[in-house]
């Protein structure tokens, strides 16, 4: 499990900004894949990692659909909530991620490789929706990883990341699932905040869990 984490960590900081009117998902996430990389390799943001962390997130809030991601997420649940409830959640979802993920990475990336496998796009009416077939790779250790990318405005946008068969949305929406069975959206909307705001104070000292 500690090895799909930290391979969930990395893939997080691991998708460039879309291209603008592309039609092929792998382009999308393999594009300016060198640039994140760079980012993370530069020995000026080993002292300055506050802006290191702020640079990365654009480019993740570029690629991925925190909408859509708050929505798979939250399950059949979602349906509880208002329009200022989702809104206000996925905010503090988005913030939680951020918070999960970044600060990890900036830790603990070690020159991982990413082999890019195979694509498929669906069809019919499915074809706005495509799985991207990658690996990761550390000295001899192979990771398989799965994105799945919807294309809206001619954009492809990441909504869900599986690695060795564990998806990020199923994670949460596990855990979300047994708060929201007994407790309205109100109470899990503060929970996530409240963990928002201790992150911030441990500053990284955090983990996947409410």
């Amino acid at each position: 499990m500690k090895r799909i984490i930290g391979a969930l960590l990395f893939l997080l900081v691991a998708f460039p900004l879309p291209s603008h009117g592309a039609t092929d998902p792998m382009e999308a996430i393999r594009g300016p894949l060198d640039e994140v990389i760079r980012i993370l390799k530069d020995p000026q943001y080993q002292t300055q990692k506050e802006t290191q962390r702020e640079k990365i997130w654009q480019i993740i809030g570029n690629i991925f659909d925190f909408d859509r991601i708050s929505k798979l997420a939250l399950g059949r649940y979602r349906k509880k909530f208002t329009g200022k409830e989702m809104e206000a959640f996925t905010d503090h979802f988005s913030r939680l991620l951020e918070n999960t993920y970044l600060a990890k990475i900036q830790a603990e990336y070690k020159n991982e490789k990413i082999n890019y496998l195979s694509q498929k796009i669906g069809s019919g009416d499915k074809s706005d929706r495509a799985l991207v077939k990658t690996e990761i790779t550390r000295e001899s250790v192979r990771i398989p990883v799965n994105y799945r990318l919807w294309q809206n405005n001619g954009v492809w946008r990441v909504y869900d990341v599986k690695v060795e068969g564990v998806s990020l949305v199923k994670n949460y929406r596990n855990q979300f699932q047994k708060i929201l069975l007994n407790k309205p959206p109100a109470h899990l909307i503060e929970k996530v905040r409240v963990k928002v705001e201790r992150q911030r104070k441990e500053k990284g000292k955090s983990d996947e869990n409410l």
